[in-house]
């Protein structure tokens, strides 16, 4: 098939898989089958191959359905691409740090316009993490019928191979470094933008509260005035099987090598308000999860490439605000009351 005849993103991925541009590697971690071919799930990395040094990893596109989350990942990576061969600071921060960009985890989601992946599975309830109690039927994720959305898929059975290919990249590109932050990037929840940190599956808090919060302060000091609400995902609701949680206590339990911290972040962009300035996209499915208007789109696409660069530069200079041992415990305290504690 011609390039040209591509549907969007392919006709922008797979010349990058097959260009290989200068400064980036580029490879497919699994292929899909949908529609009579098998479509790649593709993987850029660029920097420091250096497992001492610190990572960067950004997803998106693990929902079908949400295409705004595989354009912020895309324009990414496009970005650094452009910048690449000009931007000196850039150029001085990937010799110090691995980024990874991994901007279509779904593509047969995306081509069928559909949440979950072909076989009617939601990757985002297909890890193996129960939720010990208080998951919100279907939406916390369920075992009924693919038919339905939120399936988990069958039980006992091994993970979608569209997870397991995130997990491997996971393991293999941010887990045992010194430290690493992963993205990932996702719509459809409410009026505001926000950003989820683990657990999902329990309202137990995470063993590196300290660190979400000084990196919390660190965002407000350093993105003024931004719109993102910062917090756990069990504040707004739990749920059986979520990737990240089973990354992360991976990554605790010593997976990819002892002593490195990974911190996953979801953004999940607030379609609400997308549908509220433009009533007519809730006749659209899609328009229920993307901003169909190009302006639009485009202001949004401005306003998470800059965390995203917050992003790039935090996880490389995470020595320089990270709590020290003395600290960690009244960050621990403060963050309890901020998210725990409190109403």
């Amino acid at each position: 098939m011609a390039t040209d005849a591509l549907p969007w993103p392919f006709d922008e991925l797979e010349p990058l898989l097959s260009a290989q541009p200068p400064g980036v590697e580029a490879q497919v971690a699994c292929e899909v089958p949908s529609g009579g071919r098998a479509w790649p799930v593709p993987v850029f990395t660029l920097g420091s191959a250096d497992p001492t040094l610190p990572a960067l990893g950004v997803f998106g596109g693990v929902h079908g359905l949400e295409r705004i989350g595989c354009e912020v990942a895309l324009a990414f990576l496009r970005s650094l691409l452009q910048r690449l061969p000009w931007d000196a600071a850039l150029q001085h921060l990937l010799q110090h740090m691995r980024v990874l960009v991994m901007p279509l985890v779904n593509p047969g989601g995306l081509l069928r316009g559909t949440r979950a992946n072909p076989q009617g599975v939601d990757l985002m309830r297909n890890a193996p993490v129960d939720c010990a109690g208080g998951a919100p039927f279907l939406v916390g994720g369920q075992r009924i019928s693919a038919g339905l959305p939120w399936y988990r898929g069958p039980e006992g059975a091994p993970m979608q191979p569209e997870a397991q290919a995130l997990c491997a990249v996971v393991e293999q590109e941010l887990m045992g470094r010194p430290f690493a932050l992963a993205l990932d990037c996702h719509s459809g929840f409410g009026l505001h933008d926000r950003l989820w940190f683990p657990h999902a599956h329990t309202a137990v808090p995470v063993e590196h509260l300290p660190e979400l919060q000084a990196l919390s302060t660190l965002l407000d000091e350093a993105l003024l005035h931004h719109r993102y609400v910062f917090e756990p995902q069990s504040r707004q609701y739990l749920a059986h099987g979520d990737l990240w949680d089973h990354l992360y206590l991976r990554a605790l339990g010593g997976a990819g090598g002892a002593g490195g911290v990974l911190l996953p972040l979801t953004l999940e962009m607030g379609s609400w308000l997308w549908v509220k300035k433009n009533p007519r996209q809730m006749f659209s499915r899609h328009g229920i999860f993307n901003p169909l208007i190009e302006h639009r789109q485009q202001r949004v696409l401005r306003r998470h490439l800059a965390l995203l660069d917050f992003a790039l530069r935090a996880a490389c200079s995470h020595q320089r605000w990270r709590p020290a041992p003395t600290r960690r415990e009244a960050l621990r305290e403060q963050a309890l009351d901020r998210w725990y504690r409190g109403p």
